[in-house]
């Protein structure tokens, strides 16, 4: 049973590279050749990311999404255990959203353009006037209803427990005046810890939560708004 693992694991890393390449060549295609909207081409990257799981033995359950209007944006603020998170979000959470991304991967050549061709929203990173201004065009695309998800721990856990979030990650939400919605992510820490390249198989949960409204808030409120998505983060892991 060990050395199948191994083997699954050593397969699920080209596996992957593979169905990247392929899905960001049917992005563009469908998006520069058939003119598709980005809103059409999210349903190839569900399932790049449920293929990805289904190879690597992981299986995944979702509670929570009752709490949810598929009419409303939201930011969705999650623990981040590891790198497994963003296939298991992607492929599972059910809510049609765009991630962040740090405007150097958008200079990827071809995995770069489709991720802007589908919609993904490229945020800088430096400090000054431009990172200001891409924090600036973040917020109108989601108030004007585009669904995001953030991290705001700022990285991974090295040990899989919750450390504290970041109140700069919610300047996002109060900019955009969007509901904050905690999502917890049990399992994915014993399936691939931070520094390891060798998946594990295993099973995972994801817990959503009641939105937090921010349509109040200024940026006086950002460390108290941390603190309160953390807290909803905190009770959903330990439910």
């Amino acid at each position: 049973m060990k050395l199948f693992h191994f083997l699954r694991a050593v397969f699920v890393l080209p596996f992957a590279l593979f169905l990247t390449l392929l899905i960001s060549l049917l992005t563009l295609f469908m998006t520069l050749v058939l003119r598709r909207n980005a809103a059409s081409v999210q349903g190839l990257a569900a399932w790049w990311a449920t293929s990805i799981c289904r190879a690597g033995g992981v299986e995944v359950a979702v509670d929570g999404r009752e709490e949810l209007d598929p009419e409303k944006p939201y930011i969705f603020a999650a623990n981040h255990q590891s790198q497994f998170d963003i296939l298991v979000l992607q492929g599972f959470l059910g809510a049609d959203f765009r991630w962040l991304a740090k405007k150097e991967l958008f200079r990827v050549p071809i995995w770069g353009s489709a991720m802007r061709r589908a919609g993904y929203i490229s945020i800088d990173r430096s400090h000054g006037r431009q990172a200001i201004k891409s924090l600036d065009e973040a917020a109108q695309k989601i108030a004007a209803g585009t669904s995001v998800i953030i991290f705001p721990e700022g990285t991974r856990s090295k040990d899989g427990k919750l450390y504290d979030f970041k109140a700069g990650a919610m300047v996002l939400a109060i900019k955009s005046g969007v509901p904050i919605v905690p999502v917890a992510i049990l399992g994915t820490y014993e399936i691939l810890p931070k520094g390891k390249l060798l998946m594990t198989p295993g099973k995972v949960q994801i817990r959503v939560g009641r939105p937090i409204e921010t349509i109040n808030c200024n940026s006086t409120d950002k460390h108290k708004l941390a603190r309160v998505s953390q807290e909803a983060v905190a009770e959903l892991l330990n439910t």
